[in-house]
């Protein structure tokens, strides 16, 4: 990438008036009306074609340290509301560094709102820009990867562009990051609400199941829908022993989504991970949980240049034979030319052919890459959560 001395502006870019600024690593800048905290922050630039969940997609916890550019224009337009936090440990938490969007964000209009997006983006310290040429930004990320970024909101304008790609520059980036530790649990705690009504998220009536969850960064839709078939979830964290969760006697595990490195993560939590699988329990492997499963199979994994982050990416299910659209939120992918005898795979995108699910030949593992609680996203994938119970009553016997 470019790595000229001084910033440089783009074409097109809102000079009166502006209020924040987004700067790339190459010195390219784009300005505009900045809004939510005021300060700056530095992060991974990713973006995001899901067109609903912008509260879900920011308070994801495998956002961490990414800056979230929308590619939809229209952002903020249904409010936030208490009840599509994600982060499932912290609800009062949100995950992304920044947010990027065409249009500033309008006066809600939606039953489920509370709050505006902006007093909501302040309170949890979270930078947003608005006024900015998505399109052009989102080409440059396919063309040349996820850049490091800063982003400034300071309500006087006073903009330190050259400081603000300095700090781009400075940043260490996600590769070799072991992030999960500042979004897991601090303490175990059970959950069982289900899905969401019309009345609300309502208690599951079934409980079949006592599902231990290792908390990478879990979701709270994850949770709701392992409520939804029955399984009662005892969330712990991800520095939890594979002694202490078997001690539970599980009738599974998930492996949950989270963010960072896998290649870092694993250092510490593949003991445990291999442990477990060892055990016999039935697991399930969400996103970074995946990756993770693979990892202690004795696969490896990889930095991709532009990730999957959206809610309408099609998948192949071999086991079926059916295409399903999904939502994904990734940036490092399993190298399915590294998977070890007995491990197959079982998913795939269609839009790059990169590996989207692997099963254990014999054995009750299965995981996928995108995210089967669609939250953003469609439902196309909630099935995952019956076949992981289905697992749990053949191994019962």
């Amino acid at each position: 990438m470019n790595t000229a001395a001084e910033p440089r502006n783009i074409p097109g870019k809102l000079d009166f008036g502006a209020t924040g600024v987004l700067a790339l690593e190459d010195g390219s800048l784009f300005h505009g009306r900045g809004f939510g905290a005021i300060g700056a922050a530095v992060g991974e630039l990713c973006f995001n074609t899901a067109m609903t969940g912008y509260q879900e997609v920011l308070t994801d916890p495998s956002y961490a340290e990414q800056i979230v550019l929308f590619t939809f224009p229209h952002i903020g337009n249904v409010g936030t509301n208490p009840e599509d936090e994600e982060h499932a440990s912290d609800p009062a938490r949100t995950a992304a560094r920044g947010a990027v969007m065409r249009a500033h964000p309008t006066p809600p209009a939606n039953w489920r709102g509370v709050d505006d997006l902006g007093p909501w983006l302040a309170r949890r310290g979270v930078i947003a820009l608005s006024g900015v040429d998505t399109r052009a930004l989102t080409r440059r990320i396919r063309e040349l990867g996820m850049p490091k970024a800063a982003i400034a909101n300071a309500p006087d304008g006073r903009l330190d562009t050259a400081g603000l790609v300095a700090a781009a520059r400075a940043w260490k980036g996600l590769e070799h990051a072991e992030l999960t530790e500042g979004v897991s649990t601090k303490a175990p705690f059970d959950h069982a609400e289900g899905l969401w009504t019309p009345d609300g998220y309502l208690p599951s009536e079934a409980e079949r199941f006592h599902v231990v969850v290792v908390d990478f960064g879990v979701k709270r839709n994850i949770l709701r829908n392992l409520a939804a078939v029955g399984a009662r979830a005892t969330v712990v964290p991800a520095s939890a022993s594979a002694a202490d969760i078997l001690a539970m006697k599980p009738d599974g595990v998930v492996l949950s989504n989270g963010p960072g490195d896998p290649a870092a993560t694993i250092k510490t939590a593949g003991p445990e991970i291999r442990a477990i699988l060892a055990s016999g329990v039935p697991v399930l492997g969400i996103c970074l949980g995946h990756q993770l499963l693979a990892l202690a199979l004795g696969a490896q994994t990889r930095k991709m240049p532009q990730g999957h982050h959206g809610a309408n990416h099609p998948v192949m299910d071999f086991t079926t034979g059916k295409v399903e659209i999904v939502s994904m939120n990734h940036g490092f992918t399993v190298d399915v030319a590294t998977l070890p005898s007995g491990v197959t795979e079982s998913h795939r995108s269609l839009f790059d052919g990169s590996n989207c699910g692997l099963q254990v030949e014999g054995r009750p593992i299965i995981s996928v890459q995108h995210h089967p609680e669609a939250s953003p996203g469609p439902q196309d994938s909630f099935y995952l959560f019956e076949r992981f119970a289905g697992m749990m009553s053949a191994h019962r016997g």
